[in-house]
């Protein structure tokens, strides 16, 4: 007999999977990231109907197999995608979310409870909120819980207490005078402050060029501890 189970799940991506069916991508909320086949899902009269789609958070029963797992229930627990889809800027961070979290999980079958939750809270607030703060403060509470947080005050390199003027990846965030690398950006301090804020959970209200500044910096932190790029985040960029 199969083993099988319940959980709940956020759709990431989809592929199609023989004539009828299709693999889904799902971010489980205790069974980490699974590759669940949905059974006929392209059919007209799918008994799935709609409730497969990207931005969809279930509750699932899933069998588990030899290399996919295969939905056998699935039940819309929230849709998301609504107000997504009717505003590009916030459809493109809600992509990112996805993709970054598929990027983040740790290994197959490793429940991360933490990172399910905050795909779900972003989704969320990408409903009513700003979109590219909403999206930069969920990298940067993803990426610290990856371990891989910014040093956005004293000196990634040093400890010397900031406010600094440089930013590089590959130091570990801030740098000061005597520690900042070849190729470090400029950084105005209000803008690592505001990244600071997000990351922490607090309200912020930057400038434009603030904002604009704080999602490059917190976009090429997560590329360069990824070694490859984010496709949304470079849809945003265009």
């Amino acid at each position: 007999m199969r083993e099988n189970y319940r959980d709940r799940a956020v759709v990431i991506r989809s592929y199609d999977f023989g004539e009828a069916d299709r693999v889904i991508v799902l971010l489980t909320q205790n069974h980490g990231l699974v590759r669940a086949v949905a059974k006929g899902v392209r059919r007209a009269k799918s008994r799935f109907g709609s409730r497969l789609q990207l931005f969809v958070n279930l509750d699932v029963q899933l069998y588990v197999g030899k290399n996919l797992a295969t939905i056998s229930q699935a039940d819309t627990v929230n849709y998301f995608g609504a107000r997504l889809i009717e505003d590009y800027e916030r459809y493109t961070a809600a992509c990112a979310v996805l993709e970054s979290a598929e990027r983040l999980i740790y290994a197959d079958g490793d429940g991360d409870p933490y990172l399910y939750n905050a795909v779900v809270a972003a989704l969320e607030q990408l409903q009513t909120e700003e979109p590219t703060q909403t999206l930069d403060a969920f990298l940067l509470q993803a990426m610290a819980h990856a371990g891989w947080a910014p040093s956005l005050f004293d000196c990634a390199q040093c400890q010397r207490p900031g406010p600094h003027h440089a930013f590089h990846p590959a130091v570990g965030g801030a740098a000061c005078h005597e520690c900042r690398p070849p190729g470090a950006a400029e950084v105005d301090p209000e803008t690592l402050h505001h990244l600071w804020l997000l990351a922490h959970g607090y309200p912020t209200d930057p400038t434009n060029a603030q904002r604009q500044e704080g999602h490059r910096l917190a976009r090429a932190h997560l590329q360069w501890h990824m070694e490859r790029n984010v496709s949304a985040l470079q849809v945003m960029e265009q």
